[in-house]
């Protein structure tokens, strides 16, 4: 297989990436035959898979043009993937232009395609780090730098809490992250869950083992779980809901059924 010159060599091509996968439902173009394989097999399960990831992405920004109309122009984006129109720092630095950025990723693809993006852009920048070591992310130079975590933040953790199984204290490090942040900060999230698909549970389990199989656990949480990680927040109406009904920009009944699997919510600190 030839590795395209925007593949980092120290990447493993013959494997799959969550973050690759999540480029190819989007209908990105980073991603290789091995991860679209993978993608596939999850879509012969759950086959409105992409239509749940647009759903996501959707969510995002409307809840970044909601933090930025509140006055919130810091945003700490962890578990960024591979930029795809409609990024965080666009949405905000147009909804609130001078905005400051950081991403965060493991994926060394998301990080290599995130600084290119951003070159140039002197109130955003990219962090390679985990979520399951919020340290590493608050001590960042990228952080200390463009952030004043004496000033709100909005934390993004889309489509990411999913991926950190119980073992790893999930609950734990968005703990840590928030309290790192002043009062008035936001926490914006979104979470898979077996609530809303429009399939048995055991139907979309084949679509979850196929991310057991990528040594990627999908960690599907029930509504109730979910909410534990807005512990410490003041829920910002509607919510926590699937992702359409979340101060939707076109009537919700005009979405597709599986754009309403899982779960979004925004909170804020008093």
């Amino acid at each position: 297989m030839e590795r395209p010159a925007w593949a980092p060599r120290s990447i493993d091509i013959s494997v799959p990436s969550v973050a690759r996968i999540y480029d190819y439902y989007l209908g990105g173009s980073h991603n290789f035959e091995v991860d679209r394989e993978a993608a596939r097999r999850a879509m012969e399960f759950m086959p409105g898979l992409p239509k749940i990831m647009q759903a996501n992405r959707a969510f995002m920004r409307r809840a970044v043009r909601y933090a930025a109309g509140e006055g919130i122009t810091q945003f700490l984006d962890i578990g960024s993937g591979i930029p795809t129109y409609g990024n965080v720092h666009e949405v905000a630095q147009t909804a609130s232009p001078g905005a400051r950025v950081v991403y965060v990723d493991h994926d060394p693809v998301a990080v290599a395609h995130s600084q290119a993006v951003l070159e140039g852009n002197e109130n955003a920048g990219v962090v390679a780090a985990d979520l399951r070591k919020p340290e590493d992310i608050l001590s960042s130079p990228q952080v200390e730098q463009l952030l004043d975590l004496k000033r709100p933040v909005a934390l993004l953790l889309v489509a990411i809490l999913h991926f950190v199984e119980d073992a790893d204290d999930p609950y734990g490090a968005v703990a840590h992250l928030s309290d790192a942040l002043a009062p008035g900060s936001m926490l914006v999230l979104t979470h898979a869950s077996y609530e809303g698909i429009p399939l048995p549970p055991e139907r979309a389990g084949g679509a979850v083992d196929v991310y057991k199989d990528l040594r990627n656990p999908l960690i599907m949480r029930s509504r109730e779980e979910i909410a534990r990680f807005f512990e410490g927040y003041d829920m910002v109406e509607p919510g926590l809901v699937p992702m359409p009904v979340w101060r939707p920009d076109t009537a919700p009944e005009d979405e597709d059924p599986y754009a309403f699997s899982g779960f979004a919510g925004v909170g804020r600190t008093a």
